[in-house]
């Protein structure tokens, strides 16, 4: 089978837009805007969290990694789009292409196992509050972590070692908003039948297992939660699950639609509202949820410029006095 050095082809063409031509500015600042507030919200929480010590538990840690791989799959895909919006097209070399896709897979494969984690914690949390403790240690939980990273940057690998062997001599412009394995593979010169079963094995046996896994965990959460005798406790109860159980719906959602199918020939505009549903509607659906939705990291917000307002104020007032004396001088 060729190798890269072999091929014709060096640089893909994304072609993701070909219709907004006359809305071209209007949909780059809406775009900026979304980017603005994801990164800022995702910034936030992560400065909140290292800064504020009551928040150096478990479940913050798990909100932390979460954070990392969300603000991960922004900066991976992002740049291209602003280009593709403002230019019609993003240039891309063989090389980037294939770190910028290997980056996406991982940091949502990532996520898949993060937010498993997040499920876990919270059924030890209303299951078995009395041993949560001595279960999910600040030891643990940051094992768990880097598990999720680990497994997270090593299950695409093979599947981008043999991306990285086809030969590409045709067409090369890729019809999607970023470089991704489906019409990537489509443009390759060999047959990619080892690699469609590859990434359909990858991708079905990781989702399917963890979409299984956290199905049966918010399972028992809920049935735990309606076992609970007063209404006050069961509102506490699901009120500390509910915002994980939706981004956990809707990232399930997205990817799987995106990614267990033994086709690669989908039209393009299903893999461009899948791609946009995964790179913009879950990533801003986080950022409402763990920053601006969250109370404690808004409670330590208000508290920070209160603070700040208070200090601000006292330099004001010495510095008042000093000019009406200077006045009557």
């Amino acid at each position: 089978m060729n190798t890269m050095h072999n091929q014709s082809i060096h640089e893909f063409i994304i072609v993701g837009f070909t219709n907004i031509a006359h809305h071209q500015h209007l949909f780059f600042t809406m775009l900026l805007l979304l980017y603005f507030i994801i990164t800022a919200g995702t910034i936030i929480t992560l400065l909140v969290i290292i800064f504020d010590s009551r928040l150096h538990v478990p479940m913050y840690f798990f909100i932390f990694g979460l954070c990392l791989s969300e603000i991960g799959i922004v900066t991976a895909v992002y740049p291209t789009l602003f280009t593709l919006i403002l230019n019609g097209r993003a240039h891309i070399s063989f090389n980037y292409c294939l770190v910028q896709m290997y980056f996406f897979h991982s940091l949502i494969i990532t996520e898949n196992f993060l937010l498993n984690v997040i499920a876990y914690d919270r059924y030890i949390a209303i299951c078995k509050a009395l041993q949560y403790h001595s279960i999910m240690t600040l030891k643990s939980s940051k094992l768990l972590i880097a598990l999720c990273w680990i497994l997270g940057f090593i299950t695409p690998l093979p599947f981008l070692i043999l991306v990285y062997q086809l030969p590409f001599c045709g067409p090369n412009e890729i019809q999607h908003l970023f470089c991704d394995s489906c019409p990537l593979l489509n443009l390759a010169c060999a047959n990619t039948d080892l690699a469609i079963i590859l990434e359909f094995a990858m991708s079905s046996f990781t989702i399917i297992l963890t979409s299984f896994s956290i199905t049966i965990t918010y399972a028992n959460i809920l049935a735990a939660i309606f076992k609970m005798k007063t209404s006050e406790e069961r509102k506490k109860a699901f009120s500390t699950c509910a915002s994980h159980f939706l981004i956990a719906f809707v990232f399930y959602g997205s990817v799987t639609v995106m990614y267990i199918h033994l086709e690669t020939h989908y039209s393009p505009e299903y893999d461009l509202a899948t791609a946009l549903h995964h790179s913009i509607l879950t990533p801003l659906l986080s950022t409402l949820v763990y920053s601006f939705r969250n109370k404690h990291i808004t409670n330590f917000l208000k508290r920070f410029f209160q603070q700040k307002g208070v200090f601000a104020g006292n330099i004001l007032v010495s510095f008042v006095p000093e000019q009406k004396a200077s006045h009557r001088s």
